[in-house]
């Protein structure tokens, strides 16, 4: 998608809306699955993210990715929500399970063999490692991508994702898994 439009537009059209939506809106509903690890707070967040970006495409500069820039309106977004009083009231709600619903295209294929093994292990990992771990690895953004978007150096990035690699590492060889074995 040709993000230099953006940077010269004071408001989106439907049609320019329906494309931004359609080209980001899985990275943006991973993201916030992985920041929360629920898939409805996923959802409400992808939404308020594109809500949130429209209403301030004015404020794009251009001076990073439009994916980086969603992403970190998506993770401020994630972070109001998980500090809000309404989260911590529903949490509970959101731990039973519900037997009505049929289990979303990322369940299927998060439930099957090593790759389930992976992403539970990810999702252990304390959300500072797990968000960096996903952005680097899964979203391909370079380490001077994720020091703009999580406000730190790179020499920080770098300590935290061999640190969150080692981690991975530690709880994928707890379940019986030698990630070394396993990949090759």
């Amino acid at each position: 998608m040709e993000d230099d439009y953006l940077k010269t537009i004071t408001r989106l059209d439907p049609p320019e809306i329906e494309s931004l939506v359609r080209h980001y809106w899985h990275d943006i509903w991973q993201y916030a699955y992985f920041l929360t690890r629920r898939e409805h707070l996923a959802e409400d967040i992808a939404q308020d993210t594109f809500i949130r970006a429209f209403r301030a495409v004015e404020s794009f500069r251009g001076q990073c990715a439009v994916k980086t820039w969603l992403f970190k309106i998506a993770r401020n977004t994630a972070f109001n929500y998980t500090k809000s009083a309404f989260l911590r009231k529903v949490t509970l709600v959101g731990l039973l399970p519900d037997q009505r619903r049929s289990p979303s295209a990322e369940s299927a294929y998060f439930s099957t063999g090593f790759a389930d093994d992976i992403w539970s292990a990810v999702l252990r990992l304390p959300r500072v490692f797990r968000e960096i771990l996903i952005l680097h690895a899964h979203e391909e953004l370079s380490y001077r991508e994720l020091a703009e978007l999580l406000g730190i150096s790179e020499g920080t990035v770098k300590s935290r994702l061999c640190r969150a690699r080692t981690k991975l590492a530690k709880l994928m060889k707890e379940a019986g898994r030698d990630v070394e074995t396993d990949y090759g």
